[in-house]
């Protein structure tokens, strides 16, 4: 059996699935290692929705990545699997007017011209009933905005990648990978793999994997929580949008009831260190529940303050919060995803195609230079410090 490559990918989440997809349409003989099954729950792509937004608050570099994004998205050919990626539901996103989450989407959108609505908690209250926001605090509206759903999503990249010829493996662990010359050897705990280029896009395990580069990698355990609604409220198809409200230094987000069901709430801020991904704690206890309790008693007065099901997925962090994508500084048929610290699923189509992009070209027209390992690296150095600068 040959067991050489062009391409393996080590990971196969949101980020190693769409990079498998990107691969295998350019007609690269590829192949991606899981260690658990496609669209799993035990890492940090699953929870059935995810916000997708333009009017970027974290910073309005990201702006012309999302753009592509949606594009990406819209073009994901449905081989295998069919239903609506992309849903356009609407986002409003509620704190002070200097508060990160409004002062940063106003930022991005006044720099990239993206259309936005304004409200007063006031006017908020009126146009979005059974929500309540806090007095003087405005709300940013971005009709554009929306959701993906997770699983989905990771289903039909893999689809899109099989159908182009692109191999899989899954319930296969890597035990270590090394760089040899011009090519990569893989070691799982059944068989040896070798390629010409490897991705990692490994998630919360992206730390041990690449322990050869020290990276200050921060993984925290993050639950989901669906609740029932007590009245129909929330329901998408009256036209409630996704939210995520900015209050006293914590910040919630949600969707609305999709297909009638019950209502998503999480919290972004927080979470508890994860030393170990596979053995993070699944089990809920009353110290998740009380922030998110609180946030709904104050902010959604219709909804439930029990819940029926939870999840527990993980954020990778960097310190700045952004994402590192790059290739290794020592190897170069080698490239990284990792850090997507709680925001970067929405990236996927498009970050998939930069890694693409850099393993087999060793560059991308995507502008993506912000996010590279090695600038931010040398900025660290020139700074004194040890680790990537603080967010922007």
């Amino acid at each position: 059996m040959n067991r050489h490559y062009d391409c393996i990918v080590l990971g196969v989440g949101g980020f190693g699935s769409a990079v498998l997809y990107h691969l295998a349409r350019r007609g690269l003989r590829v192949l991606g290692l899981e260690q658990y099954g496609i669209a799993h729950d035990r890492g940090s792509s699953h929870g059935e929705t995810r916000i997708i937004r333009k009017a970027y608050f974290e910073h309005p570099d990201y702006v012309p990545l999302l753009k592509r994004a949606y594009t990406l998205w819209q073009k994901l050919p449905r081989d295998g699997w069919s239903g609506q990626l992309l849903n356009r539901v609407g986002l409003f996103l509620a704190g002070a007017p200097d508060s990160e989450v409004v002062a940063g989407t106003r930022r991005a959108a006044e720099a990239y011209h993206l259309p936005l609505e304004f409200f007063t908690d006031r006017e908020a209250a009126n146009h979005f009933p059974g929500f309540r926001f806090t007095p003087g605090s405005q709300v940013v509206f971005e009709r554009d905005a929306g959701y993906l759903p997770v699983e989905n999503c990771i289903r039909a990249h893999i689809s899109a990648a099989i159908h182009r010829g692109a191999g899989l493996k899954t319930k296969t662990r890597v035990v270590s990978w090394k760089a040899t010359g011009s090519t990569v050897q893989v070691q799982t705990e059944q068989e040896t793999f070798t390629a010409d280029r490897l991705v990692i896009t490994a998630g919360p395990w992206a730390g041990t994997l690449l322990a050869d580069l020290g990276l200050p990698l921060t993984v925290v355990r993050k639950p989901q929580f669906w609740f029932p609604v007590l009245r129909n409220a929330y329901d998408v198809d009256v036209g409630y949008p996704a939210y995520f409200f900015e209050t006293d230094a914590r910040q919630f987000y949600g969707f609305p009831q999709i297909n009638g069901q019950l209502l998503k709430v999480a919290e972004h801020t927080g979470g508890t260190v994860v030393h170990d991904p596979a053995s993070v704690d699944r089990d809920i206890h009353p110290e998740d529940l009380e922030g998110i309790v609180n946030f709904l008693r104050q902010h959604l007065p219709d909804v439930s303050l029990v819940p029926e099901k939870h999840s527990v997925c993980m954020y990778t962090r960097t310190p700045d919060g952004h994402f590192i994508v790059d290739r290794h500084p020592e190897y170069p048929q080698v490239a990284i995803g990792a850090g997507f610290s709680g925001h970067g699923f929405k990236f996927t189509s498009v970050l998939g195609e930069a890694l693409a992009d850099l393993v087999v070209d060793g560059q991308t027209e995507l502008p993506i230079g912000f996010l590279s390992l090695q600038n931010r690296l040398a900025a660290a150095e020139r700074n004194g410090r040890g680790k990537p600068p603080q967010k922007r």
